[in-house]
């Protein structure tokens, strides 16, 4: 179903300066989101990094969201940063104190830079778009879900690995960035019943009043995995079937 270059690749461990100072710059460059994770703590935090100085080899990241993760930070308590940039996994522990500084009324986390860093380039998995008129409804849920109800919205499109949708209207607030949803949905023809996703994107366009979410399957099960690796090939078997029309 997938070619061999799809197969997932087995992570790097950077250790040198040069290495680490390049891709951290990646992430501040794209302004990708970091999911940070406190040892023994459940909670996630969503950060930044701000600044990467090669001169003092330190790194800064900006004020975690929500911000009573900062408590955590200022008891010394050791955590794990995650980002992803391009496809590719790039994460390090923090085992050292940070310095909470504020330059120009923002508030950033300083500290070292990580003596090394996991560098995971994830399987490239096919992505299929759906067509607007083949849309599938989609119902994201769980007790993570602030506000009152589950969010409905649209299926846009999907791979072996995750995918995204679109809900009416500004609905930023009720999700967190990183939290796992244990409710997710997907109506005919995929029918999926209460997956859990992972949230990794989130933007509000208000131009369209429409918020975009980008989520990570989690823990499927194996019936799952075929549900969507068969529905991921019938739509890239209709895509290619449609681009020969076209000539």
């Amino acid at each position: 179903m997938f070619n061999e270059s799809d197969a997932p690749q087995p992570p790097k461990v950077l250790n040198t300066p040069l290495e680490i100072v390049a891709n951290l710059r990646q992430l501040l460059d794209s302004h990708d989101p970091l999911i940070i994770t406190f040892h023994e703590r459940s909670q996630r935090f969503q950060s930044y990094v701000v600044d990467v100085d090669r001169d003092s080899n330190s790194v800064a990241l900006d004020e975690m969201i929500p911000r009573d993760g900062e408590k955590f930070i200022e008891n010394g308590e050791p955590f794990r940063v995650e980002g992803f940039h391009d496809g590719v996994r790039i994460a390090w522990e923090c085992n050292s104190p940070l310095t909470i500084t504020e330059v120009d009324g923002h508030r950033s986390y300083r500290g070292p830079l990580p003596e090394e860093v996991v560098y995971h380039q994830r399987r490239n998995a096919f992505r299929a778009a759906l067509k607007l008129s083949q849309l599938v409804d989609v119902t994201l849920d769980g007790t993570h879900i602030k506000g009152n109800g589950a969010l409905r919205g649209k299926l846009l499109d999907i791979s072996a690995t995750g995918c995204k949708m679109r809900f009416e209207g500004d609905v930023e607030e009720r999700l967190q960035l990183g939290q796992v949803y244990e409710r997710f949905k997907a109506g005919n023809p995929l029918g999926l019943v209460d997956v859990m996703v992972e949230l990794r994107h989130l933007h509000f366009e208000e131009r369209i009043n429409t918020t975009f979410a980008g989520v990570r399957f989690h823990n499927l099960s194996g019936q799952a995995q075929r549900k969507i690796e068969s529905f991921v090939y019938q739509l890239q078997r209709e895509a290619r079937r449609f681009d020969k029309d076209d000539y």
